[in-house]
């Protein structure tokens, strides 16, 4: 065997790592509170996490009723105009009273009816289609008979028989009308 290996065997024991002569407690004591703060921060972030999860659920049923409500009452204004014009409605038919009105008393209240009618339509945008005249437009007018004319070029409004209407540019109904067609030949 060789010598020089003999002294390594002999020793028994591994040898230890060599430990430097300073104290490890502060070195310890430094990890021990930098892991505190750290604990620490991760406890305010998390509260301040539930904090903001608690005010996006808030803001979220906020919302939400704020929707209803305006899904609710989206017709209070324009239901309120409409008051007006069922109280005109019935001082023209008298209320049921039993009282009979004269003709032109009657005619003078559909006159005032039909004037509330119209203010309370215009306030809320909603415009009437009576496109007497004009050219026939599917996307605003439903052709309810075709009427062969030399009057009228081919494809216009000859006559509204239901008026239309939109809402702010949004069709509610469209128009009824006859539409001029070309005369048939030879006739």
């Amino acid at each position: 065997m060789n010598d020089a290996t003999a002294p390594a065997e002999t020793g028994g024991a591994p040898a230890a790592p060599v430990q430097s002569s300073a104290d490890p407690v502060p070195e310890l004591q430094a990890a021990l509170a930098a892991r505190a703060a750290a604990e620490a921060a991760l406890k305010e972030a998390s509260d301040a996490r539930l904090r903001a999860l608690a005010e996006l659920d808030n803001v979220r049923k906020r919302a939400q009723r704020d929707i209803e409500n305006a899904q609710r009452f989206a017709l209070e204004r324009f239901a309120g105009e409409l008051l007006a014009v069922r109280d005109s409605l019935e001082l023209a038919t008298g209320g049921g009273t039993g009282k009979s009105a004269d003709p032109a008393a009657l005619v003078a209240g559909q006159q005032a009816t039909l004037q509330l009618l119209t203010r309370a339509f215009e306030k809320f945008s909603i415009q009437q289609i009576s496109p007497k005249g004009a050219a026939f437009d599917p996307q605003l007018h439903e052709a309810m008979l075709a009427q062969p004319t030399d009057a009228a070029p081919p494809g216009t409004v000859l006559e509204v028989l239901q008026a239309g209407y939109q809402l702010n540019g949004r069709l509610l109904r469209p128009a009824r009308v006859i539409v001029a067609a070309a005369p048939a030949a030879g006739g």
